[in-house]
């Protein structure tokens, strides 16, 4: 009897999973397996709300397995270590596994390989599980990756996807030890010094089911609309599947090809970010540093004030509509696009600090929080990315009139100026009693001279 082991990292789904069907496809028994990664949480990346979401996500997994006369089957542990151990365990040929682009996740894969072919075992790879276009697929001419996102996207959009596999109608598993499905607490570090707060009271619910009810609910309508709501920050008009994406309880080919189906203006506007999504990866596959380092570099010497710092993480830097991001970000674990362009524009170049803390604050709170695109879209911001205008600064007043020109979205989420209507973007010129009467802070900056320090510490001027 044949047995391999489709290994669950950033694809946690049945539904089109190029890992599990190859596995499936390979032997006569299949281990589906996940192992709660020790690295990670002594790396700093498993967060409460990351915890909890993926901890939703494994209970969802394992219902529709058994579903299908199979489980999932949970080591902790070394990835490496224990994927061996089961290998040796059910006499294993084949481990099938999603390819990554993080350093973390490519020296996994080299392990994996090697410690697998000790024991005259093979390790496959599976390309377009965690992307609709494999990072790598397409390259400029002498060069290992796109910089720029339009040529990448004309490419992009012609590339012809693969078909998208069906889930699994049966997933035999032969009899192999197991612990239980992870609760979220288990999946965070514990000791002293280990204390990352509370999860998000407004945390959307993980997993497969929630991921595919909610695509559902996209495509029958609000897709429609995205081009011209996408960015209005009070209709919450966006999709909200990042979470779903990163975790791979939905599939980038999937949802590419079902709003591609969609079609219309609205369809072509997401699939568009989509390509964001797949060109991010493709950057971070080819430029690993690009995680931690200047993509490229602007010679900057950043700022450090603490106090700033702390008024920007908390939403009381007297700019209503940063601050109205920031408050979601810690409520939701999450925001939309736009809100996260705003409160990085203004960390980096307004207030010149460091991308590194903000992207670091990010990873700390968001559900979808990784390194391909929080880091990359955070360089982008502060102009040390792919930017093609690296010098541009997003003006938090004139953002704010222009994506939520009547104030609801600020409203929302600072309650202390709920009284306030459109003029809640125009509090510097309310009279000195009115706002001495609001418990919101004054600016914690001046935009003009903040973009005149910026500028010159850019030698843009």
């Amino acid at each position: 009897m044949r047995v391999s082991i489709a290994l669950f990292t950033a694809d946690l789904r049945l539904h089109d999973n190029p890992a599990l069907h190859a596995a499936l496809m390979d032997a006569e028994r299949v281990v589906p397996l996940f192992v709660a990664d020790t690295g990670i949480r002594r790396a700093g990346f498993a967060v409460p709300n990351r915890a909890a979401f993926l901890a939703d996500s494994l209970a969802d997994l394992d219902a529709s397995l058994r579903a299908r006369g199979g489980r999932l089957v949970v080591r902790t542990g070394d990835v490496v270590e224990e994927t061996c151990r089961v290998a040796a365990e059910t006499g294993a040929e084949v481990v099938h596994i999603a390819a990554g682009v993080s350093r973390y996740a490519v020296r996994r894969e080299d392990r994996l390989r090697t410690e697998l072919g000790n024991d005259g075992r093979r390790l496959r790879l599976h390309d377009a599980s965690v992307t609709a276009v494999p990072p790598g697929a397409l390259t400029p001419g002498g060069k290992d990756h796109f910089a720029v996102f339009t040529p990448y996207f004309r490419r992009w959009e012609n590339f012809s996807v693969r078909d998208v596999l069906p889930a699994p109608g049966a997933v035999p598993v032969p009899q192999v030890r197991s612990a239980g499905i992870p609760r979220a607490e288990s999946l965070t570090p514990t000791g002293p010094g280990s204390d990352q707060g509370p999860v998000s009271p407004g945390l959307p619910a993980g997993g497969e089911s929630e991921a595919r009810r909610r695509l559902r609910a996209w495509l029958a309508g609000p897709l429609a609309e995205y081009e011209d709501r996408g960015d209005d920050l009070a209709a919450d008009a966006t999709s909200r599947l990042s979470p779903y994406l990163h975790f791979g309880c939905l599939s980038a080919t999937e949802l590419l090809h079902r709003a591609r189906a969609h079609g219309g203006p609205g369809a072509r506007a997401f699939v568009r970010q989509l390509a964001w999504r797949d060109f991010h990866h493709q950057v971070l596959a080819a430029r690993p540093d690009a995680a931690h380092r200047d993509y490229r570099p602007r010679n900057d010497r950043w700022r450090g004030d603490g106090e700033e710092i702390r008024a920007w993480k908390e939403g009381r830097t007297g700019y209503p509509v940063v601050d109205a991001a920031m408050r979601q970000l810690r409520y939701e674990g999450w925001m939309p696009n736009r809100a996260r362009l705003l409160a990085a524009s203004f960390l980096t170049k307004t207030l010149y600090v460091d991308w590194r803390v903000g992207a670091r604050h990010f990873l700390d709170l968001l559900v979808d929080g990784d390194l391909v695109n929080n880091q990359l879209n955070w360089q982008w911001a502060a102009g040390t990315g792919t930017d093609t205008r690296p010098g541009r600064v997003l003006n938090p007043l004139v953002q704010a009139r222009r994506f939520d020109p009547r104030g609801e979205y600020v409203r929302r989420w600072l309650p202390e100026l709920g009284g306030l209507g459109a003029e809640v973007h125009r509090l510097s010129g309310l009279p000195e009693a009115a706002r001495a009467e609001l418990d919101y802070p004054p600016p914690i900056v001046d935009l003009t001279e903040a973009t005149a320090r910026f500028r010159r510490a850019r030698g843009l001027d």
